[in-house]
């Protein structure tokens, strides 16, 4: 007789993107993420909610995380998180449980109580995953929008601040991420031909640009449209970098175009890596701890694993997870992170 599969699936609402991953067994088998840019309309969150249902299929527990309520179509992060958990109500099928960060899984009724602790909890889960299997390293999260930085010390997440707020102050969130930060939010100024230029102070391009420029961005992890709205291509990214310095693709050759992509990385990298230095302190007697990298971001975290003198470890390679899966987890990482936890939790009935 077939042992029936136990079947966990761990859900990240976040503002911008819908991550999944569905785990049999305690293994990742499948992972996906989709744009849900819910600033325009909660509808985009449905659409996403439908297109992601069949990793839902047969499943025991779902686990779910959020960043979502940060949205500005929300009055308040409660707001958002009371709406967002009224959708997992009506939306997903199964046992659902909420993950609540330092109060672990909860039900979504009790999750209502604990708004401060759910909201944007997303990080310790992946976190608390990483000190699980490793036991000390440096965990780096890069994805499209932010970068979390933590510390696991003895198989614990060893962090300093938890909510937002706190966690900016302590250089474990850095608002700069790997596709969508506004290059305007990178750096106030590039050297054009030798001269600091000052940019424009408009959304003319993204990060996104630079690294496609610099050819070390997957087209699949860019999921939201140019800033411009038009091609994403290596000419389309150059010319929305050309705006920036008040110039026109004409002006400059492909390879100086390159080279202020190769700076604008480099200003984002610098800001990470003034944080981690910071957060890191913590693992000034253990160098041979690694950094753990995760999210699409990972080329930036390997050139900052190497600034630190630290061994990389990709999460894709640390987690359980079947080969065709492994790297849109790490991509995911909250998700997968969720969907093994959810392993050991106790099913109803």
């Amino acid at each position: 007789m077939t042992k029936e599969k136990h079947i966990t699936v761990g859900c990240d609402i976040g503002g911008a993107h819908l991550k999944v991953a569905r785990a049999e067994d305690g293994r990742i088998v499948e992972a996906l993420t989709l744009a849900t840019p819910i600033w325009h309309g909660l509808d985009r969150l449905t659409a996403a909610i439908r297109e992601a249902l069949p990793l839902f299929e047969g499943s025991s527990l779902n686990a779910f995380t959020m960043t979502g309520e940060l949205s500005d179509i929300f009055p308040s992060r409660e707001a958002g998180i009371a709406t967002l958990l009224q959708m997992i109500s009506d939306h997903f099928p199964g046992e659902a449980h909420i993950y609540a960060g330092r109060s672990g899984f909860v039900s979504p009724d009790r999750a209502v109580s604990l708004a401060m602790d759910v909201a944007s909890a997303n990080w310790h889960a992946s976190a608390a995953l990483v000190a699980k299997l490793t036991g000390d390293a440096l965990f780096v999260d890069m994805g499209s929008t932010t970068t979390d930085i933590l510390v696991t010390e003895g198989g614990v997440v060893a962090n300093d601040g938890y909510t937002d707020a706190e966690r900016l102050l302590t250089g474990e969130l850095v608002y700069t991420g790997f596709t969508r930060s506004a290059l305007i939010g990178v750096a106030s100024g590039a050297p054009v031909r030798g001269r600091m230029t000052p940019l424009m102070n408009e959304y003319f391009a993204s990060i996104a640009d630079a690294h496609r420029i610099l050819g070390v961005l997957d087209e699949a992890d860019d999921k939201q449209p140019a800033a411009d709205g038009q091609a994403k291509t290596v000419d389309g990214s150059i010319a929305r970098i050309a705006r920036m310095v008040g110039r026109d693709t004409s002006d400059l050759t492909a390879p100086e175009w390159r080279e202020l992509a190769g700076w604008f990385s480099e200003q984002q990298l610098r800001t990470i890596h003034d944080a981690a230095f910071r957060v890191a302190g913590k693992l000034a007697a253990r160098p041979d701890a690694p950094l753990v990298g995760a999210g699409i971001g990972r080329p930036q975290l390997k050139r900052l694993a190497d600034r630190l003198e630290r061994r990389f470890i990709d999460f894709a390679d640390l987690i359980p997870a079947t080969e065709e899966s492994s790297s849109e987890a790490s991509s995911a990482a909250p998700a997968a992170a969720l969907a093994i936890l959810a392993c050991d939790l106790p099913k109803k009935g």
